[in-house]
């Protein structure tokens, strides 16, 4: 089996997307086509379904990705053992995080980990979605629920609390509310709720029967942006608030938690890079533990 045609196979199941993983591998779209469709015959099985909106994978498909995960491994591992005996940790390797807990926790604490590896290639993606690892969008996904189907590998990272915040500004015209029914009378900041991906981000009932947001916001960073700007009361992550000082916790009998999860397909729990990655945020999370939880 030609490696090459195997490091394009990795792109196509990585992304999905034959025009997409021929962007990665800087080819023309129909050569890439045509050498799958060669892997194939040489294989004499198929590996890919084609569909005008991407690719997915047949069980041949996912047996050859698992078998060529593992060759790159080996052959990434001895490249770098070529050049470079004092680390063997590389390849790229996609984390896809919640935008609270990407943006505002990862984003500034993974570059370490990349100059102590600098042949890995970390790529994040702080969207507020769920992500297939079975199609690999993400490598490792941080995941705010444990995931109770398919072939998953899952393991609690850590708790952390929510909590109603208002800026200064809104506070100083407005007043504070006290209770349940005084914050009716305010304006209130929530998510857009027909766009909610997890029946976890649904807390609102945990503090009012009707939270009726009269401006939502479809991610976590941005409702913190519109109750900094003085938009009104959110239920915001107590770890991310608490980073600006113009934010102040009203209400603190009101605590929400919910716990962060690292999640990643079972046919990856053997490759070096990944489980130095899952490895170094429970690192960063272990040195850091007294952010989560509000107390």
């Amino acid at each position: 089996m030609d490696w090459d045609d195997v490091r394009m196979f990795l792109a196509v199941a990585r992304t999905g997307q034959l025009l997409s993983a021929s962007r990665r591998l800087g080819i023309n779209h129909a050569t890439l086509g045509r050498r799958m469709t060669a892997l194939e015959d040489a294989l004499k099985t198929r590996l890919l379904i084609r569909r005008t909106n991407g690719c997915t994978l047949t069980a041949e498909g996912e047996a050859l990705l698992a078998a060529a995960e593992r060759m790159e491994t080996e052959m990434l591992s001895a490249q770098v053992l070529a050049s470079s005996p004092d680390s063997v940790i590389a390849g790229t390797v996609r984390i896809g995080a919640p935008d609270g807990f990407g943006v505002s926790f990862l984003a500034s604490r993974m570059g370490r980990l990349t100059r102590r590896h600098p042949l890995l290639k970390i790529q994040l993606v702080p969207v507020p979605r769920h992500f297939s690892l079975s199609q690999r969008e993400a490598d490792i996904a941080i995941t705010i629920e444990r995931p109770d189907q398919g072939r998953l590998v899952s393991s609690k990272l850590t708790d952390y609390t929510l909590g109603l915040y208002a800026a200064r500004s809104y506070l100083a015209i407005a007043g504070e509310p006290k209770s349940a029914d005084e914050l009716r009378a305010h304006a209130r900041v929530g998510y857009v709720e027909d766009l909610i991906f997890s029946p976890s981000l649904n807390f609102t009932g945990e503090v009012m029967r009707d939270w009726d947001a009269g401006f939502e916001v479809s991610s976590a960073i941005g409702q913190v942006e519109a109750v900094r700007s003085g938009a009104g009361i959110g239920i915001l992550h107590d770890y991310v608030a608490r980073q600006h000082r113009e934010l102040v916790r009203i209400m603190p009998e009101v605590a929400i938690r919910r716990s962060y999860w690292t999640t990643y397909h079972e046919t990856s729990r053997d490759l070096v890079r990944l489980r130095t990655v899952v490895d170094y945020i429970r690192e960063l999370i272990a040195a850091e533990s007294n952010i989560f939880v509000a107390g």
